[in-house]
Formats: structure tokens, C-alpha cells, sequence
């Protein structure tokens, strides 16, 4: 891969993976514009490893959240007291929710890195979940903040999120936001909720594919690439989440969904014409 594909690449990567529109979706698209096999060992190990520069920027964006959470969850551990904390109870949430992803992606690996790295799945998964995303968005009484998590809620927002591996297109972010809409915590924390959700998941894939396919991506991509597009990708995202905290603070999701829904056609169809192969 030369380096101005990586840039594109991790432009690309860093505008979406927060967004409710699906990086590893965009990503596979534009990798398919530009002559990639993308269920190819090296291209599926470079996504993920890119992947890691959005979730360092996410990491430094919130890293005073981050310090205090893991704080009271360590005080918690030895302090009964400590336990009434939010952040303790939010600690382990973020633990135990990230438990879900972790196991769909080992067990169903063969089926995300083959027939489900498709245009077709990704188009049908862009535009179906965006039903799923208009009817969290239509939720009423959005009352609940950071405080009110439970280790319950993380559980069923953490389930949502191991969806997003297995279907690529129904996008990470947009899975969980949209559980956390329909457990009625307002979109502000929705979004948040989503970024510390996606840390530990985050990290571990790019990790995992870090160790277990490096030598594909010595043999295909290549290091220079991978690394390019991890910094651009790091440095993209860290505006991307600025602006999305306040986008949501006064914005539905209306416009994302509108944008998937049309992504998702414009793909069947040039599939469908042959323009560009599945």
C-alpha cells in the first residue's frame, strides 16, 4: 500500500469509527475502490490495527474520565464505602459490557474475516440498522445520565455492541448509542457511554490482530502503511469526537441515518451494475 492510500485510509477511519455510520463499513468500501481484497488476512489485520490511533485519541480526549473511573473502581475493590460511587458501579459495567464483543469475535473470526466482509452485507446492515437507530432516536424522557448506570445497562449496551464486528455496516457507535437511547439515557451520555464502551473493545481487536497477523501485514500492506494510517487516524478522530459531543448536545440523529440509508443504496446499485464487485 503506498502512503497516500494509508491516508486516505486513516482519514477515513478516523472520521467514522465514532460516528453511527460504520468505519469498518466505509473503510471495506473504499479499500474495494482502490483494488483491495478486503477478507484478505492483511487488509482485515491493517482495519483493525488503524483502528487503535482513533481509540489512543478517544483515550487522550477523555483521559481525566478514564483516571477517575479507573480510580473508584480500584478504591471500590478494598473499600466498601468507595462502592457508592458512580464510577465504581461505571467501572465495572465498562469491564463486564466489553465481555460480549470479545467473545463474538473470537468465536464467529472465520465468518467476519470471509463471507461476511461483503458489499452486500454491508449495505443491508447500513440501511436495516438505521430502522433500529430511527426508533432509539424517536425515544421519549431521556432522563438518565452518567450517575444512573448500572452494570445491567453496560450488559445490554456491551450485547449491542458485539453485533457490530459480526455485521460489519451496522457500525459500533450506532449500535450502542441506540441501546443506550432505548434504556433512556439522554444522547450526550449515549455518546459517551459509546466511547468508553469502545475503548477496551477497541483496543483488544487491534491488539489481537497486531500480534496474531503480523507477518500478513508485513507480506500485503506492509508496516509504513499501517503506521501512517494509525497516526493520520489518530489525529482525525480527536476533532471528530469534539465535534460530535457537541452535535449531539442539541442534534437527533436524523442526518446519520439519512446519510446510511442512501450510502446503502448507492452500494447496491453498483454492485448490482457491476461496477464494482462485491
Amino acid at each position: 500500500m503506498n502512503w497516500l492510500h494509508a491516508v486516505l485510509l486513516g482519514i477515513v477511519e478516523g472520521i467514522t469509527e465514532f460516528l453511527p455510520v460504520s468505519s469498518t463499513g466505509h473503510l471495506n468500501i473504499v479499500e474495494k475502490l482502490l483494488g483491495y481484497e478486503i477478507n484478505s488476512a492483511g487488509m482485515t489485520a491493517f482495519t483493525a490495527v488503524i483502528q487503535v490511533g482513533a481509540i489512543i485519541a478517544a483515550i487522550i480526549y477523555f483521559w481525566a474520565d478514564i483516571v477517575r473511573i479507573v480510580v473508584a473502581w480500584f478504591k471500590g475493590l478494598s473499600d466498601p464505602r468507595a462502592r457508592q460511587d458512580p464510577d465504581y458501579t461505571l467501572g465495572w459495567g465498562i469491564i463486564l459490557g466489553s465481555i460480549p464483543v470479545a467473545v463474538a469475535s473470537v468465536a464467529l473470526k472465520d465468518y467476519i474475516q470471509g463471507p461476511l466482509r461483503s458489499l452486500w452485507v454491508i449495505a443491508g446492515a447500513l440501511i436495516l440498522w438505521s430502522g433500529a437507530m430511527w426508533l432509539a432516536d424517536r425515544q421519549q424522557n431521556l432522563t438518565k445520565g452518567m450517575k444512573d448506570v448500572t452494570v445491567k445497562d453496560a450488559l445490554i449496551i456491551g450485547s449491542f455492541q458485539a453485533l457490530a464486528p459480526v455485521l460489519p455496516g451496522i457500525s459500533r457507535s450506532g449500535a450502542t448509542i441506540s441501546a443506550a437511547l432505548f434504556l433512556k439515557f439522554d444522547r450526550v451520555t449515549a455518546t459517551r457511554l459509546s466511547f468508553f464502551m469502545g475503548i477496551p473493545a477497541l483496543v483488544a481487536a487491534g491488539l489481537y490482530e497486531l500480534v496474531t497477523e503480523a507477518g500478513a501485514i508485513s507480506d500485503t500492506v506492509g508496516w509504513n502503511a499501517t503506521i501512517i494510517g494509525t497516526v493520520v487516524s489518530g489525529i482525525v478522530a480527536y476533532a471528530t469526537i469534539a465535534w460530535l459531543l457537541r452535535f449531539v448536545s442539541s442534534n437527533k440523529f436524523t442526518s446519520f441515518l439519512v446519510y446510511r440509508v442512501l450510502l446503502g443504496a448507492i452500494i447496491i446499485a453498483l454492485v448490482s451494475a457491476g461496477t464494482i464487485a462485491a
